[in-house]
C-alpha cells in the first residue's frame, strides 16, 4: 500500500538554517519577494494598481509581531491550500495563470525561511473579488485555514503576512536591522518599500538599462565611493542581453592579491542576490569589481549565489570581453592612462596575455621591461636589437646583466610573474620575432681567448687552483672580457644547475631513492660550474705571478667567494665554509707574528 511521506518541519528548519541559508536575515528578503511578486502578478492584469510594501517590526506594531503588506494579486482559499500546506510548491506557478519569468521565487520555500526567525506565521490574504482567506502556519508543522469572519475582510486585494518572533530572534526584528536589511536587499526594487514611515527603496539603478543610453560617470563614481570606499580607476558600462544583465565594473584604484577571489554584487531582477558573487568574470580580471542585475541568470536554492550552467559560462565570457574591449580601447585612445593603470594592475592585464593576443599585443607596445640596456617595451627592445634574448630568473639576470651588457649582449628581465612565458608566446603576434634564453655559454663564446704562450705559462696556476676548489666540483679558468673591474665570474649553465640539485637531493634521500638518482645521476650530461677569471683585472694577473701554492689557493678561493656574493648565486653550507677559511687565512698571511 502506497504512504506518503511524514515531514518533520523542525528538522526542515534545521536544515534550511544550518545548510541553505547563510544567516537568519535573508527572512526579510523572503517577504520583500513574496510581496513584489504578488504585485507583479496583479499589475499584469491590472497595470495601474498600487505596487506598495509596507514592513512593520515590532516596536511600531505594538503586540510583539512584524507584519508584512502588500498590495498584490493574493491567493484563493484553494490555492492557499494548495500553495502554502505544501512544503516546496512555488506560489508563483503557471496554474495561476502568470508566467514565472517575471518573479523572483523559483523554489516555493521564501516562507518557509521565516521559521528561522518565528514560532508562527499567519497569512491574511485576499484575491481580487474572493473572501479573505486566513493561514496560520505553526513552526511544529501543524497549520490552519479558515475564511475570515465578516469583520476581518480585507477591503482591496492583497496580503499581510505577520511573524511571531522566536524567543532567540528578537534581534532580528529590532526596527533598525529590518530597515537596514529592507534597503540592502530592496533598495533596488521597482515598488516602494516601506519600514514605517521610512521608505527604503531609490528607485532604479545608477548604471544605464536601456540600450543606447548615456553613462551618468559622476553618479556612478558617487555609487562606487558609497560602495568600495574609494573612487574608482574608470567605470565600465556593462551589458549581456541573453542573461538581461546590465551593470557596471568599477576598475579597482589599488592592487588587489590576484589570487584572492573577487566578490561582485549581482541583484536579481532588481532584488539583491548577493554581494560576493564569485565566477561572473574571467579569474584575470581580479582588478574589475562588478555591480550587475539579471533578469535570466539562476540563483542556487538559497538565492545567495549564482548557479553554474552554461548560460552563466556564457556571461561571464562576454563581461569578460567587454573588460577586454576597455582596455583595448584605453591603449589606443589615451596610453598615458593606460599606463597608469599598468602599473597598479599589470599582473592581470599579463594573466590575461598568457593566453589572449590582443592582451599580448597591448602589453608588448605598453609594458616596460628591465633589462641590462635600461627599461624598454618589448616592441623598443626588438627594434633596437632584434633578437629578444631574456634571462628567465631575477637570479640569473643579477648574475648575468652587467657582463653581457659589457659584451654587447642585450638581455631582458624575465624573472617577474608572467614574464618568461609572454617572451615566448611573441611569434603567435608576429612570425619574425627572434627569441632565445640566456646561458652562461653565451657569454663564454664573447669572452677572448688568452695569447697562447700566456695560455701555457698560467697552466701551473691553473693546476693548483684546480685543487683549491675540486672539492666544490668548480672548473676554474681565465679568459679576458669586460669589465676590467671584474676580477671573476661564476657561471651555472641549466645543466649544472640540475646536477648540483641532483647530488643535494642524493645526500638527504634515503637508500631506495638514492639508487634511483644515482642512475639518473649516471644519464645526466657531466657538466660542472665555472669560475672564470678576468686576465684584464691587475688583481687576477697578480694572483696569476704567485708562486706559493698555499697563498694560490687561498686567493683563488677568497675570489671564488666575492663571484658567489657579487652573482647573488646562492651560498651553501660548504661555501660559507670556505669564505670563512680563506678570509682567515689571507687575514693570517697578512699579519705575520708569534702568537
Amino acid at each position: 500500500m502506497d504512504r506518503t511521506f511524514q515531514v518533520d518541519l523542525r528538522g526542515v528548519v534545521d536544515l534550511l538554517s544550518h545548510h541553505l541559508y547563510g544567516s537568519p536575515r535573508v527572512y526579510v528578503r523572503e517577504l520583500m519577494q513574496n510581496a513584489v511578486d504578488a504585485i507583479t502578478a496583479r499589475r499584469a492584469g491590472e497595470p495601474d494598481a498600487p505596487a506598495l510594501v509596507r514592513i512593520f517590526p515590532p516596536e511600531l506594531t505594538g503586540d510583539g509581531t512584524l507584519r508584512v503588506h502588500d498590495t498584490g494579486i493574493g491567493l484563493t482559499e484553494a490555492q492557499v491550500h494548495e500553495l502554502l500546506a505544501t512544503i516546496g510548491r512555488s506560489s508563483k506557478r503557471d496554474e495561476l495563470g502568470f508566467s514565472r519569468h517575471e518573479f523572483l521565487g523559483q523554489f516555493g520555500i521564501g516562507l518557509l525561511s521565516c521559521f528561522l526567525v518565528a514560532d508562527e506565521i499567519r497569512v491574511v490574504t485576499r484575491h481580487a473579488d474572493e473572501p479573505t482567506v486566513l493561514w496560520t502556519g505553526y513552526a511544529d508543522g501543524r497549520y490552519a485555514v479558515e475564511v475570515a469572519p465578516a469583520g476581518q475582510q480585507r477591503p482591496e486585494p492583497g496580503t499581510t503576512v505577520t511573524l511571531v518572533p522566536r524567543r532567540d530572534a528578537d534581534q532580528w526584528f529590532a526596527t533598525a536591522t529590518v530597515t537596514e536589511l529592507a534597503r540592502l536587499y530592496g533598495a533596488l526594487l521597482p515598488v516602494t518599500v516601506r519600514v514605517g514611515d521610512t521608505v527604503t527603496t531609490t528607485g532604479g539603478p545608477p548604471w544605464p538599462t536601456a540600450p543606447g543610453a548615456g553613462v551618468d560617470r559622476p553618479a556612478l563614481t558617487r555609487y562606487a565611493r558609497q560602495l568600495l570606499g574609494v573612487d574608482p580607476f574608470d567605470v565600465v558600462p556593462l551589458s549581456v542581453p541573453e542573461a538581461g544583465l546590465t551593470g557596471v565594473a568599477f576598475i579597482l584604484p589599488t592592487p588587489v592579491n590576484p589570487a584572492a577571489r573577487a566578490g561582485h554584487r549581482v541583484y536579481l531582477k532588481r532584488m539583491l542576490l548577493t554581494e560576493h558573487a564569485d565566477g561572473l568574470l574571467p579569474d584575470w580580471a581580479f582588478f574589475a569589481h562588478c555591480v550587475v542585475d539579471a533578469g535570466e541568470l539562476r540563483p542556487t536554492a538559497s538565492r545567495e549565489a549564482l548557479y553554474e550552467d552554461a548560460l552563466l559560462t556564457a556571461t561571464r565570457e562576454a563581461l569578460g570581453d567587454q573588460v577586454r574591449g576597455w582596455l583595448v580601447r584605453l591603449a589606443r585612445h589615451d596610453p598615458r592612462r593606460l599606463g597608469e593603470f599598468l602599473q597598479v594592475h599589470h599582473l592581470g592585464v599579463k594573466a590575461l596575455a598568457v593566453h589572449d593576443d590582443e592582451m599580448l599585443r597591448l602589453v608588448d607596445q605598453w609594458w616596460p621591461m628591465e633589462t641590462n640596456v635600461g627599461t624598454l617595451t618589448l616592441a623598443e627592445f626588438r627594434q633596437r636589437h632584434g633578437l629578444v634574448r631574456y634571462a628567465a630568473s631575477l637570479d640569473e639576470f643579477r648574475q648575468l646583466a652587467a657582463v653581457a651588457a659589457a659584451q654587447d649582449l642585450a638581455v631582458v628581465n624575465a624573472g617577474f610573474t608572467y614574464d618568461a612565458e609572454l617572451i615566448e608566446r611573441l611569434p603567435a603576434i608576429d612570425r619574425s620575432v627572434l627569441i632565445e634564453r640566456l646561458e652562461p655559454s653565451d657569454l663564454t663564446t664573447r669572452f677572448d681567448a688568452l695569447d697562447p704562450a700566456v695560455e701555457l705559462a698560467l697552466r701551473p696556476f691553473l693546476a693548483g687552483a684546480q685543487r683549491a676548489l675540486e672539492r666544490l666540483g668548480c672548473e676554474v679558468v681565465v679568459r679576458a672580457y669586460d669589465p676590467v673591474s671584474l676580477p671573476a665570474l661564476y657561471l651555472v649553465s641549466r645543466s649544472a644547475a640540475f646536477n648540483d640539485q641532483l647530488a643535494a637531493t642524493r645526500d638527504a634521500a634515503d637508500e631506495l631513492w638514492g639508487g634511483v638518482l644515482d642512475a639518473l645521476a649516471a644519464s645526466a650530461p657531466p657538466d660542472r660550474p665555472q669560475l672564470v677569471l678576468n686576465h684584464r683585472n691587475p688583481l687576477v694577473r697578480r694572483v696569476t705571478t704567485l708562486d706559493d701554492p698555499e697563498l694560490v689557493g687561498l686567493a683563488v678561493e677568497a675570489l671564488y667567494g666575492q663571484a658567489l656574493l657579487l652573482g647573488h648565486h646562492p651560498i651553501r653550507a660548504a661555501d660559507a665554509a670556505l669564505l670563512n677559511s680563506s678570509f682567515l687565512g689571507l687575514l693570517g698571511r697578512a699579519v705575520p707574528g708569534r702568537e
